[in-house]
């Protein structure tokens, strides 16, 4: 094989075993790579049930066939496991200089199972793969733990770590690497901390193995060329993502008081024109040269990196006014390994319980009270700080039924930032998101502004389905980042281009499309079995808030989505995926992709249509 080395690493906690296993071509064309490799080792080796935090459960850190290779934005990684959060599937895309040193070391996926009784990490050299012991490490924040490896092991080292969070098992800490990236929302850091596992150090030495060198070489030159050219990257390098801060504000979806609102009296305060007069720096993920990470001095006179999810997730919707304060939030839950999307659903869930009485947690904009909380959360400290730390979807239920009403989770994950009381096309795609409610793989709403906002058509499924065919599907297994197509316009077909420098092989985007199907339908396979077939239609509805509660302030006050025409919306999107009514594949669609025997298996705790 070219492109792909056909070795999984495996490395077993519990007894010390380090073995390396091999898959062949046919494997590799089906699955491609990154999460459709991960799905399918989960699906095939975590039983039925089994403990997210338990030995049971499996880490995975897999690559995809353009990893680490000399194209744009391709420093990438995915991290999966069953999630402690959701209870179903859960993974997450990191940038890092291990997607590259992985491969280079000779293998596509890391696999750790079992669970170690002692802290320790993983140093991966080539053929030498040994198990260290980590007292040392274990308790540290993520970027005094990365100074302390690039010490002993070198700065060329690629490192994936987890902060005091996945040590604490915060049900929603995250794998991180590099200063500001992360990956894994639905809790994956958390998995790596149940196996006692504080890093995994990779160093590579080795040729990837491609079909044509030379030939990637030139194109993917050419690549890089062509997004540096695009009409839109100078104003991309301008403010990353924070552009979408102030067009969210114009069009009443920027997450307000727990998503109360939609729009923010203090947002010019917060928004990209603001952190493009703080910025100090620039970073982003290897092999990239539309670098997202937008940084500026916060409010300890720290560097803090700020995207639209972070700042829109522990800004607005925590009433909060002053970016360098926002920065410092950011900061703090980066080094202590938590996702801040999550952690800013709890934190605005915990206001609004203590403005309704339910807790007395935490009020809006309150910086002090905000920052110190959010180090109980991470530490478990106090009733309150152990409580948070099991997640909104787990908080909720242990108040009462009443709050559901004001907790913003899909499937347990909690929304990312875009209030949604007059976009149903995006509360679609939140609602049958692969890992809960998750903006990544289907990004609908720029399209759905642009076309139809309050149309609940069919048209707004077929676009949900092709954006998590490219998003979710496609770039997820390659596994490469989104950014230089959606945000400055790089074509799709430079994909199967460069896919075939790579591989030797023929590919095309229908190729592309039909794995993200199989994939999806995996997905969802894994959802349902975990929840031994107790599933219907219910579980891809988004937060009760956008249907009861009006919008109260702006252009679209009275503003909420009708039910019965999500209701129909969701129908359409089953029907175009072939899924029955209940939102499960049929037996049929299974087996039209290949799956006969994960249908099987389905049919052992529900019957398939």
């Amino acid at each position: 094989m070219k492109g792909w080395l056909g070795k999984f690493l495996r490395v077993n906690l519990s007894t010390g075993e380090v073995k390396v296993t091999d898959y062949d071509e046919e494997f590799a064309k089906k699955w491609l790579g990154g999460r459709g490799f991960a799905v399918k080792i989960l699906w095939d080796e975590v039983p039925k049930g089994a403990d997210p935090l338990g030995s049971e459960n499996k880490l995975i850190f897999a690559t995809g066939p353009l990893s680490g290779l000399p194209l744009p934005s391709s420093g990438k990684m995915v991290v999966a496991a069953k999630s402690p959060l959701t209870g179903g599937y859960g993974d997450g895309n990191i940038g890092t200089k291990a997607s590259e040193q992985l491969k280079k070391a000779g293998y596509d996926v890391l696999i750790v199972e079992g669970a170690s009784e002692k802290p320790v990490y993983i140093y991966i050299e080539d053929d030498k793969v040994e198990i260290k012991p980590a007292d040392h490490l274990w308790g540290l924040p993520v970027d005094d733990l990365e100074q302390k490896i690039i010490e002993k092991h070198g700065k060329n080292v690629g490192i994936l770590s987890i902060g005091p969070a996945g040590e604490n098992l915060v049900k929603f800490a995250v794998v991180r690497s590099m200063e500001g990236r992360a990956g894994g929302r639905p809790g994956i850091g958390a998995v790596m901390g149940s196996k006692k596992l504080k890093a995994v150090v990779v160093r590579g030495t080795k040729d990837i193995p491609l079909a044509n060198p030379e030939g990637l070489k030139a194109a993917g030159k050419d690549a890089y060329t062509s997004v540096r050219n695009k009409e839109l990257y100078p104003t991309w390098m301008r403010q990353g993502t924070m552009l979408i801060l102030e067009w969210c504000q114009e069009v009443s979806s920027l997450p307000t008081y727990n998503f109360r609102e939609g729009v923010f009296e203090y947002s010019k305060q917060v928004d990209g024109n603001k952190l493009e007069s703080m910025k100090v720096k620039t970073l982003g993920c290897p092999l990239c040269n539309m670098r997202c990470g937008h940084s500026i001095k916060d409010k300890n006179d720290d560097l803090s990196e700020l995207d639209y999810e972070n700042v829109g997730m522990l800004g607005p919707n925590l009433g909060m006014q002053d970016l360098s304060e926002i920065g410092t939030l950011v900061r703090l839950a980066d080094d202590l390994g938590m996702d801040t999307i999550c952690l800013g659903g709890v934190l605005a869930f915990a206001a609004e319980s203590t403005e309704k009485g339910y807790l007395n947690a935490l009020k809006w904009n309150d910086f002090e009270r905000t920052k110190e909380l959010i180090k109980e959360i991470a530490y478990r400290e106090g009733e309150l700080g152990n409580l948070l730390a099991e997640g909104t979807v787990n908080v909720s239920k242990k108040l009462g039924e009443e709050t559901r009403k004001w907790a913003m989770y899909v499937k347990g994950l909690d929304t990312s930032a875009y209030n949604c009381h007059l976009n149903p096309g995006m509360a679609l795609a939140f609602g049958v998101s692969e890992i809960g409610a998750h903006h990544k793989s289907s990004w609908v709403i720029y399209w759905e502004l642009q076309t139809n906002r309050e149309s609940y058509g069919e048209e707004k499924a077929d676009k949900v389905i092709e954006l998590q065919r490219i998003r979710g599907g496609m770039f997820e297994c390659l596994t490469t980042c989104r950014f230089p197509w959606i945000e400055v316009g790089l074509e799709l077909d430079w994909y199967p281009r460069l896919l075939k420098e790579v591989t030797g092989i023929d590919w095309t985007l229908d190729d592309m499309w039909e794995i993200a199907d199989r994939v999806y339908a995996m997905i969802r396979a894994f959802w349902v079995r975990e929840f031994d077939g107790k599933w219907d239609r219910t579980m891809d509805y988004p937060p009760p808030r956008w249907f009861e509660e009006p919008l109260t302030q702006g252009p679209l006050k009275g503003a909420h989505l009708d039910k019965d025409k999500y209701d129909q919306l969701l129908s359409y999107y089953y029907q175009k995926r072939g899924w029955d009514e209940r939102g499960i594949p049929t037996k049929s669609t299974l087996e039209q992709f290949g799956l006969k025997d994960v249908a099987d298996e389905l049919e052992k705790v529900i019957t398939l249509q």
